[in-house]
């Protein structure tokens, strides 16, 4: 898997994302609708400290959509609060390392039940689907969580096709780089850099790029560790 962290090669590409996200942030924090009231569906946003009073709330939210879904299986709003629910479980208690800001082997089980519920309300070919549970659901589907590209770039065109800003379709461009959509990946390069200010558009370009050249170099190598592989005597 591209994504297996524990490749140096790998690691170099985690990273260059690391440092594209938090030149972006440290550019202009409104490209995450930070302090803007539109950024929405980031982690404390949706884990809301994880006290006692929040998890059985997300407990009791996550029960009352299970029952809606089991009532009405066609009921695509149903689907999709079970969906938010679900991800708001995984960041719970022993779910989330919050000192580690990463979930926890229990709590990626919590984001596979998540998605679960997501492919279910998008097989109902929702009219508008959600872009605020699309974003939450490429978090899911991230590195930190399970570890999915093409279903983040999935959820990332949705939330591009909503809510279009350089930070989104910067982070689409990345994931379609890593899931092998280098076409995508391009498109949503270029149209990052277009809505991208003034000032930082050589930035978002440049690192973009690398961002491709490191997923290519990995790729590569997997490629040739693969063939290796393949060719070396057994006996």
């Amino acid at each position: 898997m591209l994504f297996d962290l524990q490749g140096r090669g790998r690691r170099n590409v985690v990273k260059v994302i690391y440092v594209f996200l938090a030149v972006l942030l440290g550019g202009g924090l409104v490209l995450f609708g930070v302090g803007t009231g539109t950024g929405g569906g980031g982690l404390l946003d949706v884990f809301g400290g994880g006290g006692t009073s929040t998890k059985v709330q997300v407990s009791q939210a996550e029960k009352r959509a299970t029952r809606a879904v089991q009532l009405n299986p066609k009921d695509a709003t149903a689907w999709a609060t079970l969906s938010r629910t679900r991800y708001q479980n995984a960041g719970q208690g022993e779910n989330y390392n919050a000192d580690q800001a990463a979930f926890t082997a229990k709590g990626r089980i919590e984001l596979g039940r998540s998605a679960d519920a997501w492919q279910h309300y998008l097989a109902l070919n929702p009219k508008s689907p959600d872009p605020t549970l699309a974003r939450l659901m490429s978090q899911a589907y991230s590195q930190q969580g399970l570890n999915q590209p093409a279903n983040a770039a999935a959820a990332l065109e949705i939330v591009t096709g909503a809510q279009p800003s350089s930070s989104s379709f910067g982070q689409l461009a990345q994931y379609a780089y890593l899931a092998g959509q280098d076409r995508l990946g391009d498109l949503a390069a270029r149209k990052s850099v277009d809505l991208a200010p003034k000032e930082q558009k050589a930035t978002v370009k440049d690192t973009l790029a690398s961002v491709k050249r490191q997923v290519a170099v990995e790729r590569a190598r997997n490629a040739t560790g693969a063939q290796g592989t393949a060719t070396a005597p057994t006996g």
